[in-house]
């Protein structure tokens, strides 16, 4: 339903730098778990996913927006295995593209029955705003040498959870679920979202490109403040502190040096291990969770099967 609904989008022939980038950037696929998660949702809790099937695109549009802007902002080459947006443009149309897509977003939103629009909208609108604090969180870590572990796992919860726990919710929200359902379920989104973005850590450092879709080693490259990096400064002594600060300090190293240097410092200190802990951790939340909501035992194995899934994945 929702690859058939992304298809059946038609954007404005003119201009065509802003329309194209976008039509390009949903061709490109993707989990879709974002869409996924709100029909599931509205289904498991009693509604009728046809009528959730707006609010489920105007999700994983303002999803894609973020990635445009977000490639900018990393310098990211790959997305899904192919060029990114400003890459294979430029970085003004990657700019405005994305501010065309939140404004499609919005308008999908809006799309909802006028009985469940003012909770959509505040639920999106609330969303929207923590995912930009936790953007802006991230790139002030990059100038920081002190981000403790509760810090950048605040900053996750709100760069990525959220929109998880939003796309579960808005999914209850159409089912007319009760508000202690809708937390529960935005509950377990937040859980998964955390253990979903650990993974990704882990296969930003260990994953395969082929697989994964996307450059691996960009995190260590950029010294970007992840789970790993973190506890790695934490953990690391003597020589392995030592070469680790002078890796952190070389502007100009290469790729195939300090990848595998750091990545072997990370396994030295056992931190794929404490990565693994912690997205056990998350998984067994976003479980308990989906324990507190009133649905019948096909789709809470369903989404139980999808947690577990998603927190073991390889892509």
């Amino acid at each position: 339903m929702v690859n058939n609904a992304i298809s059946a989008i038609r954007y404005p022939e003119q201009p065509s730098q802003l329309y194209q980038p976008i039509a390009y950037t949903m061709a490109l696929g993707g989990k879709r778990l974002r869409p996924v998660l709100t029909l599931m949702a509205c289904e498991a809790l009693g509604g009728d996913v046809t009528q959730s099937i707006d609010a489920a695109l105007g999700i994983e549009l303002f999803h894609n927006f973020t990635l445009l802007h977000d490639d900018v902002m990393d310098r990211a080459d790959v997305r899904r295995g192919q060029p990114t947006v400003h890459r294979r443009w430029n970085d003004n149309v990657a700019i405005l593209s994305g501010d065309a897509m939140l404004t499609l977003a919005t308008q999908h939103i809006e799309r909802v029955d006028d009985r469940h629009l003012p909770a959509a909208m505040r639920l999106f609108n609330r969303t929207a705003m923590e995912i930009y604090e936790g953007q802006q969180w991230d790139m002030d870590f990059e100038h920081r040498h002190d981000v403790t572990q509760d810090e950048y796992i605040e900053m996750i919860r709100l760069k990525t959870s959220v929109l998880l726990g939003c796309a579960c919710q808005m999914g209850a929200i159409m089912a007319d679920a009760s508000q202690s359902d809708c937390q529960a379920i935005y509950d377990m989104g937040m859980s998964l979202g955390l253990a979903f973005q650990l993974q990704d850590d882990m296969l930003d450092v260990w994953g395969d490109p082929a697989t994964f879709g996307k450059e691996v080693g960009g995190d260590i490259m950029n010294n970007k403040k992840t789970f790993l990096l973190i506890n790695a400064q934490r953990l690391a002594e003597d020589d392995d502190a030592l070469e680790l600060r002078q890796w952190l300090n070389d502007p100009y190293a290469l790729r195939d040096q300090k990848f595998p240097a750091v990545r072997a410092i990370y396994e030295r200190l056992g931190l794929r291990e404490l990565s693994q802990q912690a997205i056990a951790r998350y998984n067994t939340q976003a479980l308990e969770a989906l324990q507190r909501v009133g649905m019948a035992d096909e789709p809470r194995q369903a989404f139980a099967h999808l947690i577990n899934r998603l927190t073991t994945r390889n892509k």
